[in-house]
C-alpha cells in the first residue's frame, strides 16, 4: 500500500510549526500505524533527514502514550482503540493521511507530534491521596461494596490519561478525565474521607491549568479508547456542588 503523509513538524513549543508531506510505499496492510511511522523514520534517517518525533511505549493500548490526531479524529478511524492499535488496512491505498498532535492550550508541543501532558499529572497530584490505612491484604468481604459500585469504580479507573477527551472537545475540556479520577474513589468507602477536598482541589487545578468547560457535546465519550461514560461527569458535578454547599461527606449518588 502507498500513502501520502501530511505530518505536523514543530521544533518546540516556541517555534512555528507547519505540515510537511512525505510519500511512503510498499506498506503491508497488517502493519500498525506506529510501525508505519517507524518505517518512515528509518527512511528519513537513511536520507540524513530529521525523523518525526512521536510518543509510544507499550504499543498494546494500555499506556495511552501514542496520542495522535489522525484525519480529524483522536487515535484515528477506529472506535475504542488507541493509535498503536490502528492498522493500515483501515485506510485505502493511495490515501493522504493527516497526522497532528493534540490541540489544547494546556498540552504544549514538545516536538513534532509529542505534547506535554504533565497537566494531567498535576490534576491527579492536586487530588492528594487516600489516608485510609488498609494494612495488609484484607479479606474479600472485609469491606462490603455493592458490585454495581465496584464495577463503576473499575470502569472509571480504566482511564489511561491519553488526552483524547481533551483533543476531541471543541473547548479542550478535561472534564471526562477529571470525572473518571474523582469517580474511581468517590464510589468506594475508602475514598469518602477526603471526597469533599479531593473534588474541589482537582476541579480548581483543572481550571487553573486552562482547560475549557464542558458543553455536553459527548465528543469525549465518543473518542475515549476505554469508552468511559459521561455519567462520571454528572457524578463529579454532584460531588463538587455537594462539597461547595457543605453537604454530608457521603453524598447520595
Amino acid at each position: 500500500m502507498n500513502f501520502t503523509l501530511k505530518i505536523w513538524r514543530q521544533k518546540d513549543a516556541k517555534s512555528k510549526g507547519k505540515f510537511e508531506k512525505y510519500s511512503i510505499s510498499d506498506i503491508s496492510p497488517d502493519c500498525s500505524f506506529l510501525e508505519m511511522l517507524d518505517i518512515l523514520n528509518e527512511q528519513l534517517v537513511a536520507r540524513g533527514e530529521e525523523p518525526v518525533a512521536f510518543d509510544h511505549d507499550c504499543r498494546e493500548g494500555i499506556c495511552g502514550t501514542c496520542s495522535l490526531y489522525i484525519n480529524g479524529r483522536p487515535h484515528g478511524p477506529d472506535d475504542a482503540i488507541t493509535t498503536c492499535q490502528v492498522h493500515m488496512r483501515r485506510f485505502k491505498d493511495g490515501d493522504t493521511i493527516v497526522i497532528e498532535p493534540w490541540r489544547a492550550k494546556p498540552f504544549s508541543v514538545i516536538k513534532d507530534l509529542i505534547v506535554n501532558r504533565n497537566a494531567f499529572d498535576k490534576i491527579i497530584q492536586a487530588g492528594g491521596f487516600i489516608s485510609v490505612d488498609t494494612g495488609g491484604i484484607p479479606d474479600a468481604n472485609a469491606i462490603p461494596i455493592r458490585k454495581e459500585k465496584a464495577d463503576q469504580s473499575m470502569d472509571a479507573a480504566s482511564c489511561i490519561g491519553c488526552g483524547a477527551c481533551v483533543a476531541a472537545c471543541k473547548n479542550a475540556s478535561a472534564m471526562l478525565f477529571v470525572a473518571a479520577k474523582v469517580s474511581q474513589f468517590a464510589l468506594l468507602p475508602q475514598g469518602r474521607i477526603e471526597a469533599k477536598e479531593r473534588v474541589q482541589k482537582m476541579v480548581a487545578k483543572m481550571d487553573e491549568l486552562g482547560f475549557g468547560n464542558c458543553t455536553n457535546t459527548y465528543a469525549c465519550e465518543a473518542e475515549c479508547p476505554k469508552e468511559i461514560s459521561v455519567e462520571h461527569i454528572a457524578r463529579m458535578n454532584r460531588e463538587f456542588f455537594g462539597a461547595k454547599v457543605g453537604g454530608r461527606k457521603n453524598i447520595k449518588k
